[in-house]
């Protein structure tokens, strides 16, 4: 069985973040990592191999810059075995469309060199939030999707999908092959071994220009995306909070006066 997982580069939530000029996140300018969202998809994966035993494969594909390639050395050193890095200047500013048609014509790449059963994915980036690539996958690759899967099992060609809503669980069943996303309900991500960090400095990451899975540069980019930000505008500093001293039993009442002008009561 081969798995391919489906990985991000996000800026560190707690750095500095910055826009360029074009509006456009400026991700040179700030610490990233392995989406955290992701991390659950990659801890599937290898949790269905250790069930499908040894001869599952576990491919992790990423695309961006060229710092990107260190969300796959973090999933290499959980357990995945090998690792795809789409890089290609052309890709900076995408949007979802633009990067589901990159990663939909790397998995078909994968697929004509030694195929996929399964393709997974996190419910979202931690940076852009939208949820939307994996369905965007499916229909690309003209395959069946279940998203937002608390749980996910499988057997033999059959995979089982468990969806926790609000009101309901909702589980559905699915063919292979199949692209997924798991939420960040399915378990916490195992953290990399010592034994898995050496490990995965032998493994083997691939690195494809948009040329080599037949994508024109006219196709992706911040001129060629759907959706663009328009303008950005930067946090104001935090001022000083309102100090209310209670003398007398004054205090509860400038609390209540204060809650009730910001209309929290």
């Amino acid at each position: 069985m081969n798995i391919v997982v489906c990985v991000k580069y996000v800026p560190d939530a707690t750095g500095d973040r910055r826009f360029k000029p074009d509006n456009t996140v400026d991700r040179a300018a700030v610490d990233g990592l392995l989406s955290e969202l992701d991390e659950y998809a990659v801890e599937q994966a290898l949790q269905i191999k250790e069930k499908q035993g040894d001869d599952t494969e576990v491919t992790v594909l990423t695309v961006g810059p060229e710092r990107a390639v260190e969300a796959i050395r973090k999933s290499l050193q959980m357990g995945a075995d090998r690792g795809v890095h789409v890089l290609d200047d052309a890709i900076a500013g995408s949007d979802a469309l633009a990067t589901s048609l990159v990663l939909a014509q790397a998995l078909a790449k994968v697929r004509s060199a030694g195929g996929w059963d399964l393709v997974l994915c996190g419910m979202g980036s931690t940076d852009g939030a939208m949820g939307v690539i994996p369905a965007m996958l499916s229909e690309r690759l003209d395959v069946p999707g279940a998203t937002f899967g608390s749980s996910i099992e499988v057997d033999g060609d059959t995979v089982r999908i468990r969806r926790d809503g609000d009101t309901a669980t909702v589980t559905a069943e699915a063919v292979l092959p199949l692209v997924a996303s798991v939420t960040d309900m399915t378990g916490e991500a195992r953290y990399p071994s010592f034994k898995g960090i050496m490990a995965a400095k032998k493994k083997t990451v691939e690195t494809w220009s948009l040329a080599d899975i037949g994508v024109e540069p006219s196709q992706v980019g911040l001129s060629s995306s759907w959706t663009a930000v328009e303008s950005t505008e930067a946090r104001p500093p935090r001022t000083a909070g309102e100090v209310v001293s209670d003398e007398g039993g004054s205090g509860a009442k400038a609390l209540v006066d204060f809650l009730t002008s910001k209309k929290f009561i």
